[in-house]
């Protein structure tokens, strides 16, 4: 997920293409017959212009995107995004490991994009969460994510930075109006109690869904929207398709977290929206119903869950 994005709304800030080997994009899958969203994706990480991934996207079938920022700079360029297309929808926020970098520093050797920077403290967090609470009021951008909680890669030192930001970016969206988008990383527990404690919105994501069966039951009892990324087509993916056979289907989701969990067979290459349809393709088979009556139910549930 992204930390950092260009100024432009039209170009990409990717790497260089590659037509060879592991960094070669993969092939155009068969169209879609019924049109789809991806309802969690990052152009900022990918190649390209935005114009370009839009169109190939929409050539198979993947004719809308929500674009998720992961900090102040990529939700800015998120919502200059999608007030410029109206394929794109925008999200916006502080990602649950971006939240303890503003606080307590960041010496630049991780996966944040903006560099080594000073402890901020909690005034810095502050006045990060008050500019994702003005970008939220804007009406293109129609989710407060990508959100929650990560226990895989902030330490014990950065939960309650994290946990704070969680919690604030739940009061965010529900003032608004706008879809939470959840990133629950090793952390379910932790991402169910702070929802209860809080109460969630109405409409809730949990993007990149990585919980069990048993979890999943207990969203679908609360309401809330699990999205299943290409990571569910993994051999080692079981417990994901366990879950995605028992989520009821109108809460049900996809998407990329493009460039990211590219679907198998092209795992480790880069990933973009018009691979959705890899995905919908697998997710259909685990349900045993045809992918066109899917693809009916997942385009209808990504416009309500966010509103467009």
């Amino acid at each position: 997920m992204p930390s950092h994005a260009s100024d432009s709304a039209s170009e990409t800030p990717g790497t260089s293409r590659d037509t060879s080997g592991k960094n070669a994009a993969p092939p155009l899958p068969a169209p879609l017959a019924v049109p789809v969203a991806d309802s969690h994706t990052h152009l900022d990480m990918q190649s390209g212009t935005v114009e370009e991934a839009l169109a190939k996207a929409a050539s198979v079938g993947v004719t809308t995107v929500v674009q998720v920022g992961c900090d102040v700079n990529g939700s800015r360029w998120a919502a200059r995004t999608a007030a410029a297309y109206d394929a794109v929808h925008a999200a916006v926020a502080l990602h649950p490991n971006e939240a303890p970098r503003i606080v307590l520093g960041d010496p630049g050797t991780g996966s944040s994009r903006q560099g080594a920077r000073a402890p901020g403290g909690d005034a810095a967090l502050d006045d990060a969460l008050a500019e994702i609470d003005r970008l939220a009021a804007l009406p293109e951008v129609k989710g407060v994510g990508e959100t929650g909680l990560d226990h895989f890669r902030t330490g014990p030192e950065g939960k309650d930075a994290q946990e704070r930001s969680f919690r604030a970016h739940i009061e965010i969206a529900k003032r608004h109006g706008k879809a939470l988008v959840i990133h629950d990383r090793e952390a379910h527990a932790d991402v169910l109690r702070v929802l209860k404690e809080e109460g969630a919105p109405e409409r809730t994501v949990f993007h990149c869904y990585s919980g069990d069966a048993a979890m999943a039951e207990v969203c679908g009892r609360a309401g809330y929207f699990m999205s299943f990324a290409g990571n569910m087509t993994f051999k080692n993916a079981q417990p994901l398709r366990d879950a995605l056979a028992v989520a009821p289907l109108e809460l049900v989701l996809v998407e990329t977290d493009a460039p990211f969990l590219t679907p198998a067979p092209y795992r480790g290459r880069p990933n973009a929206p018009y691979l959705v349809p890899v995905t919908v393709r697998a997710m259909a088979a685990v349900r045993g119903i045809d992918e066109d009556a899917l693809a009916t139910a997942l385009a209808a549930n990504t416009a309500r869950a966010f509103g467009y």
